[in-house]
């Protein structure tokens, strides 16, 4: 089964991963295939992370994703994946992507 693995720790939600499918799949106004969910900006009032701020971005793919099927099968990366600027972003088969996910960030895998 493929996937897409993302780093939040890394996404500066600069919007590239939206762009780049948009184009790829010819999606118009409106229309996604990635769509990338902020979450914040605010602040923590108590506890260890006291004083600091939340701002986080994720991108989450939709029913018009198909992984890029076409580039795949031509050994590249999807569109979404090669334009990432925080390069936090991965694709492949979800039990490689896994293995890639540690203890220290937060990952998000996407799978179809």
């Amino acid at each position: 089964m493929l996937g897409l693995l993302i780093n939040n720790e890394y996404c500066i939600g600069c919007h590239s991963c939206e762009v780049a499918c948009r184009q790829h799949l010819g999606l118009g106004e409106g229309e996604w295939g990635i769509k990338l969910s902020e979450t914040g900006p605010w602040k923590y009032e108590e506890g260890a992370k006291a004083g600091q701020w939340e701002w986080t971005w994720t991108p989450i793919i939709t029913k018009a994703c198909d992984m890029c099927e076409d580039r795949v099968a031509k050994g590249k990366m999807p569109a979404c994946v090669q334009h990432c600027q925080g390069w936090c972003m991965y694709s492949g088969e979800v039990s490689d992507l896994v293995k890639k996910m540690d203890e220290d960030t937060r990952w998000v895998l996407l799978t179809r």
